[in-house]
């Protein structure tokens, strides 16, 4: 792994640090299991999840609401999909 890589995995990691503890496992978990094997369109959309506030992820993630962002949409039906 190049430290450009590890740079960026690290403040991915850092990103994913929320101010819900739920929601840090769900994205670090993620991160963990899936960044590597990712596409680029899905590491972008991981990416753009972590700019979003956290009252806007806890919605998703608890089914409350979807995304408008069908990217978005798609990336947070398969973390819940891939929770252990």
């Amino acid at each position: 792994m190049t430290d450009t890589i590890r740079h960026d995995l690290g403040r991915l990691r850092w990103r994913c640090r929320r101010g819900m503890k739920e929601l840090d496992v769900l994205l670090t978990r993620w991160l963990d299991d899936h960044h590597a094997g990712a596409t680029a369109a899905r590491r972008a959309a991981f990416e753009r999840l972590l700019e979003r506030p956290d009252p806007d992820l806890a919605a998703w993630f608890l089914g409350r609401v979807r995304p408008e962002d069908a990217g978005l949409a798609e990336l947070v039906d398969e973390i819940l999909a891939s929770r252990r």
